[in-house]
């Protein structure tokens, strides 16, 4: 399955919907997306994860990644995801203490302001 990724901005906000795969094939267009989102001065980011139905390790990576780039410019980066398996990933790995994750895109955009 392909990734699609759509952004818009909301509430000075950059949501990165994301859709499909992210695995070892997909996870590039997505690193590329959010280093493109950090050099376009975009510092403030929530990742949409409600339509990813599979995320690897190269997937956790490129999100941690992104934290990191963030970060570096005093930024935030926050997830959303409600799938349970997704979730299950982020608990074992130990980034629910890394990542704010949300319910929803309104409830992440509210709590970074």
């Amino acid at each position: 399955m392909d990734l699609s990724l759509e952004t818009r901005t909301q509430n000075n906000r950059t949501i990165v919907e994301v859709g499909g795969e992210i695995d070892v094939y997909t996870a590039p267009k997505l690193r590329e997306c959010l280093v493109d989102q950090v050099n376009a001065g975009s510092y403030h980011l929530v990742i949409d994860l409600e339509g990813v139905d599979f995320l690897d390790s190269t997937g956790l990576g490129v999100l941690v990644g992104g934290l990191k780039r963030v970060r570096s410019h005093e930024g935030s980066l926050a997830l959303v995801c409600t799938h349970e398996r997704l979730l299950k990933i982020f608990r074992i790995t130990g980034l629910t203490k890394v990542f704010p994750i949300h319910d929803t895109v309104d409830a992440a955009v509210a709590d970074a302001e």
